[in-house]
């Protein structure tokens, strides 16, 4: 069973999590293009390596950030959205 660390609930199964895909800047919904919209909303990098993702535990309807591997599907390290934010001088 593969198990990754929740913020909020600590380790669970993995079955309980929803990748929310990419960390990514949004554009200003009100400003931007329909094409920088929609490159938003449904076009991802996926890299090969490290990505830090938007992940959701589901029965808690909790949020959070992960950093993954995705070569090895490895969760290097999770966080909250606060410490996420703080890390890169937004918080």
């Amino acid at each position: 069973m593969k198990i990754m660390n929740c913020p909020l609930n600590g380790p669970r199964n993995i079955a309980e999590f929803v990748c929310g895909g990419e960390v990514r800047k949004m554009p200003d919904p009100d400003r931007c293009t329909d094409a920088e919209w929609a490159d938003h909303v449904f076009m991802q990098d996926n890299p090969a390596g490290e990505v830090t993702e938007w992940w959701l535990h589901a029965p808690s309807a909790y949020w959070f950030i992960a950093r993954r591997d995705t070569r090895t599907d490895q969760i290097l390290e999770t966080m909250t959205v606060r410490e996420f934010m703080a890390r890169r001088g937004q918080g």
